[in-house]
């Protein structure tokens, strides 16, 4: 049996549909004890993680192996001084020993910080100083160690850095002394509700955020692994994600380790449809989850002959309901969305036995109380648009899988709860059935001649045209207006740009939506502009 039933409560409708989850722990709750350790020693073969790499090696670990190689780690990590509360940034990219170094991590009580190897030196500067980093452990790369050197000799309060797989001038060698390390160790003391995680948001305005979850988001994700990516236990599941996102957190350790479900790691750097399906047969994966910008590329190139998959899921931006049907049309497999933040866990989905509306996030989870709140204040009536907020049940801010703090930043955190809710500051509408369909961020939605247009919808249509591989659509400014609607397109493989193109792009659209959401300029680009999440930035777009 699962190990999950310990730590939550579940009731179901009368189609099988989780109704009711309530979390359960002990106040001491840590992911590395209670989980990894425990199903270790009841389970100490039982599969954890699959890894193999673009060229051709392949390790297979076990829970036993990660209870072992984590608690060596972790005294590592304390006889170089990172101790309980001790901020630990981890850049190891989609590299195995990630896996022990975060459980680490988590037993010593030290809060784990994960980031993303495209960081520059300045990036690195600015999440050292804002976050007071102690520790840090990186891939060993040329490139990624020249940024984090420099970056340390600009600041003052790391003390101490890894690297993997050898050493590096101003580096101790991760490998070689988890291999020398004692695979014993008291308990840390940690309690439930103390800090385990921290993100630094994708920064689409402004500066990244700390984002500080405690140890309770990895149980939360409970619900995202087992009712949402219907993992199986003893199956194997894949999301498409660098360590160094949230969605690695959703989809590559956590709910799928307390559901018994191994986890694929596919060890790349530049993305190949082609590759990532020869993978996924290869080791028959069962459950699968990636941004609708990879279902994209596979419906387009028609790379999506993987018959050992049971179950989709995708998240990150919304979907468009071309990608879905094409989807489902050359596979059989129906696309579940779902929505969250950094800052949450799973707030919408189209849960496991519920029925999919193409291009909706599906319904509130039962994790949380959603409602629309409409600029006047009140909470929108269906077909209304509004912002999606969550609701405490009895007030406060303690709400499951929700962040508990910005680093250093205690007034945003008070203004993103403001009125005693939480504001995500997404913006959408629900229909009859209960269902959410997404609009736009606040800061996107475009107002042109007195109208409010939400740039997904006309996304969605583009995305129909055969030439279109990526969209986005933002508002640029005009005189006669306020502002005018530009779309911005990659064009899919065998498409040139051109004048008759753009204007058959721009005629394809505008005869399928109302005219005050009329595309009036199409530009063609060779790639997008994105934060180092992968999500567009149409502030850049934008010109702001």
């Amino acid at each position: 049996m699962s190990i999950y039933r310990q730590f939550c409560e579940e009731t179901f409708d009368e189609k099988g549909i989780l109704r009711d989850f309530q979390l359960k722990y002990p106040y001491n709750y840590n992911f590395g004890y209670d989980v990894v350790d425990e199903i270790a020693r009841q389970e100490p073969k039982k599969r954890a993680l699959v890894w193999c790499n673009t060229e051709g090696r392949e390790r297979i670990f076990t829970f036993g192996d990660i209870s072992s190689l984590s608690t060596r780690a972790a005294n590592v990590f304390r006889a170089h001084g990172i101790k309980k509360g001790d901020r630990v940034m981890v850049m190891l990219k989609r590299c195995y020993e990630y896996w022990y170094t975060a459980v680490a991590l988590h037993k010593l009580g030290a809060v784990l910080i994960p980031v993303t190897h495209m960081l520059t030196a300045d990036d690195i500067v600015y999440r050292i100083e804002a976050a007071d980093i102690k520790g840090v452990v990186c891939v060993h790369d040329e490139a990624i160690l020249s940024h984090v050197s420099q970056a340390i000799s600009r600041t003052e309060s790391v003390t101490a850095a890894w690297t993997i797989e050898g050493e590096a001038q101003g580096f101790m060698d991760l490998t070689s002394q988890v291999e020398a390390a004692s695979d014993t160790m008291e308990r840390e003391y940690t309690l439930a509700t103390e800090p385990m995680i921290m993100y630094f948001t994708s920064g689409t305005t402004g500066y990244p955020k700390g984002v500080i979850h405690d140890h309770t988001y990895s149980l939360a994700h409970i619900l995202t692994a087992k009712y949402w990516q219907n993992v199986e236990d003893g199956g194997l599941h894949l999301t498409v994600a660098e360590t160094g996102w949230g969605k690695a957190s959703w989809g590559k350790i956590y709910g799928q380790w307390l559901c018994g479900c191994a986890v694929m790691v596919f060890d790349f750097d530049n993305f190949d449809p082609k590759q990532l399906m020869t993978i996924v047969n290869r080791y028959s994966v069962t459950s699968f989850c990636a941004p609708p910008t990879i279902y994209r590329y596979l419906v387009k190139k028609g790379i999506v002959d993987m018959p050992s998959l049971k179950y989709v899921t995708t998240a990150g931006e919304a979907l468009n309901p071309e990608v879905f049907r094409l989807f489902k049309e050359q596979t059989g497999l129906t696309l579940m969305e779902g929505f969250g933040q950094t800052e949450s866990t799973l707030i919408l989905a189209n849960l496991v036995g519920s029925t999919s509306h193409p291009g909706s996030m599906g319904k509130p989870t039962p994790l949380y109380h959603v409602e629309l709140l409409k600029d006047d204040g009140q909470y929108a009536a269906a077909g209304e648009l509004g912002e999606i907020v969550i609701v405490p049940p009895t007030g406060g801010k303690r709400q499951a899988g929700i962040f508990s703090e910005y680093n250093g930043n205690p007034e945003l955190y008070e203004y993103v709860w403001r009125g005693g809710i939480y504001h995500t500051g997404d913006t959408a509408w629900r229909d009859e059935e209960g269902y959410y369909w997404f609009n736009g961020r606040i800061d996107d939605v475009i107002k042109t001649g007195g109208f409010r247009v939400g740039p997904f919808e006309i996304e969605n249509v583009l995305m129909e045209h055969p030439a279109v591989m990526e969209c986005s659509v933002v508002g640029i400014p005009d005189k006669l207006r306020g502002q005018a609607i530009k779309a911005i397109i990659v064009l899919a493989p065998g498409f040139e740009p051109s004048l008759e193109l753009q204007k058959e792009i721009r005629e394809f659209c505008n005869s399928r939506i109302a005219e005050y959401k009329w595309i009036r300029t199409v530009e063609f680009v060779h790639e997008m502009p994105k934060t180092i999440s992968g999500k567009i930035r149409k502030i850049e777009q934008r010109g702001e």
